[in-house]
């Protein structure tokens, strides 16, 4: 999926330049897994493989795999009967060994040329779109509680995507030069971070976490991996992949820990460089703060990214396509679970519309087949991560039973004797700054607001003010004057923005991810800047004629 160009470019080792080529890399075809066909014979031969046994996941610190006291279990969502991964915490002192180790590993790393350790990186994807791709998206259904499809897209194209794309943007931008005018040479030296990155990965991608881990260390960093606790089997697989491929020891350090003993140690330590998070606002908050508090000890400002989730939005005019936004809705909402980021959780619709919408949206509620991803393909949904998280939505659900703004329109039960199962529930609102609009729910739960057809307007002012989060957002119309006065109401409400599409579905390279306000910082992963976020440029100005003259032409 990858070739050389003819282009030419010069990075630095030192003062030696060193020839390297621009790459041509095309985003990994999804497959199909049709009856018969060899990518479903090889998943379904992984699955059977692992079913009802217990994988042993330690620490890894260099080539030390470490134990500790603090034993934890990943369970299987649709079957918490099923201890998929036995695994330990690592603890401060622990942590404080593998920031060690690395930063002692961080120089030889850091000037590697760049074309090497895309090598590394390329490599690795070569792995998983081949040998590994059974086992990759296998851990990442039992795991995560993910059906065939969401497992494809999320841990082989994805991931895949990222690991090549980035490469190749690491390579290219070493010809981002600046100007050299003689007699004299000018470079730009594309650094590590003179310390460590902290990567925080959360449960719903497998592709996030190898990002949030492999894109520092592509760049010259050293890294410590925190994974999810709830998707520890698949980010072991890719960390070993990563290993495989000729990741040196020290430089990604596997280090499940309790988030609270993590982000206490890693902030506490003067090498750190950065903190690269997906998960809740709560905790990057706090990351923030213990950052702010410690700043005199730092040897750098530590650079802080993070994605946090969004209330995403699909806002439907009377001149919408109504087939589009019922199929579009469907899946955004309820794909998955609803546990994307990208989710739509908020809907508005104009009253013309509305029988037909939910007429349709009904019938199609029907055919949604909830269950287990792994016996049966046809399941369209399964459960929900966990006990908090079936916790918290079920109280979202009681709250629509209660509330009387909010009426029940589809679903709206949930059951945990088995797995951790919710189903997907269309509710409707009376009140459009119900908290039910506002607030992240993280699961299948769609709500959706009526309003008069004439007074659009006032909701897309609406849309933008209701929820504190900027994530994703669709606009579904006809007319183009229309999609041009909500594109400018809603410019601030949402870091990928969609016209008649779905809110979810974003492709590395095609459409890089990330929202502003409570969202995350909007960094991109998955475009050609993000990279530069990993790195400490730095420039080298070499004069090739001497300086003889201490005087200046006007002094006489």
């Amino acid at each position: 999926m990858l070739r050389l160009g003819r282009a030419a470019c010069l990075s630095r080792r030192g003062f030696r330049t060193y020839p390297c080529a621009a790459v041509e890399v095309k985003n990994e075809p999804i497959l199909d897994f049709k009856p018969g066909s060899s990518e479903r014979d090889a998943l379904q031969k992984a699955l059977k493989e692992l079913k009802g046994k217990t994988e042993e996941i330690p620490c890894v610190i260099g080539d030390e795999h470490v134990w500790t006291k603090e034993i934890r279990y990943q369970l299987s969502p649709y079957n918490h009967s099923h201890k998929l991964a036995k695994f330990c915490y690592a603890d401060k002192d622990l942590l404080n060994k593998a920031i060690n180790a690395c930063m002692a590993a961080r120089k030889e790393w850091d000037l590697k040329p760049i074309q090497d350790r895309a090598q590394i990186f390329f490599k690795a994807a070569d792995m998983i779109s081949g040998p590994r791709r059974a086992e990759v998206l296998a851990k990442t259904m039992i795991g995560q509680g993910k059906t065939v499809i969401q497992a494809e897209i999320d841990a082989a194209p994805e991931l895949i995507d990222f690991f090549r794309f980035n490469a190749k943007h690491a390579i290219e931008l070493q010809d981002q030069q600046p100007l050299s005018i003689q007699p004299s040479t000018n470079t730009m030296l594309y650094r590590g971070l003179e310390g460590f990155v902290a990567a925080v990965s959360p449960f719903n991608f497998t592709a996030i976490g190898g990002n949030l881990a492999g894109a520092p260390a592509l760049m010259g960093n050293v890294v410590l991996w925190k994974p999810s606790d709830t998707a520890m089997s698949a980010s072991y697989v890719v960390y070993k992949i990563l290993r495989e491929a000729g990741l040196p020891p020290n430089i990604i350090q596997f280090v499940p820990a309790e988030g609270p003993v993590f982000g206490d140690t890693v902030t506490a330590s003067e090498h750190l460089a950065g903190i690269n998070f997906t998960g809740s606002v709560a905790t990057f908050k706090r990351l923030w703060r213990q950052v702010a508090e410690n700043l005199d000890q730092y040897r750098n400002f530590p650079r802080v990214a993070g994605e946090c989730g969004g209330k995403n939005f699909h806002f439907v005019h009377k001149s919408a396509d109504v087939r589009s936004v019922v199929t579009g809705t469907i899946r955004s909402a309820f794909e998955y679970s609803g546990q994307k980021c990208s989710a739509c959780s908020r809907m508005y619709v104009p009253d013309s519309l509305w029988p037909q919408i939910k007429e349709q949206m009904l019938d199609l509620h029907k055919q949604l087949k909830l269950g287990d991803p792994v016996e049966d393909f046809n399941t369209f949904l399964s459960a929900v991560i966990d006990d908090k998280s079936f916790a918290r939505i079920k109280k979202w659900l009681d709250h629509a039973q209660s509330s009387p703004n909010l009426t029940v329109v589809a679903g709206g039960k949930c059951d945990d004797k088995v797995g951790y199962f919710v189903e997907p529930t269309i509710i409707e609102t009376k009140d459009p700054r119900d908290s039910i609009m506002k607030e992240e729910i993280f699961g299948p739960v769609l709500t959706v607001y009526v309003y008069p057809e004439n007074q659009y307007k006032e909701v897309l002012q609406m849309i933008d003010s209701t929820s504190p989060f900027a994530l994703t957002g669709a606009v579904f119309a006809q007319d183009k004057n229309v999609i041009a006065e909500a594109s400018k109401v809603l410019r601030n409400a949402a870091g990928n923005f969609y016209i008649n599409d779905k809110s979810t579905g974003s492709v590395v390279a095609q459409q890089p991810f990330g929202g502003t306000r409570a969202s995350g910082t909007n960094d991109k992963p998955g475009g050609p800047h993000y990279v530069l976020r990993w790195t400490s440029p730095q420039v080298l100005k070499e004069t090739h004629v001497p300086l003889t003259e201490w005087r200046y032409p006007y002094m006489v």
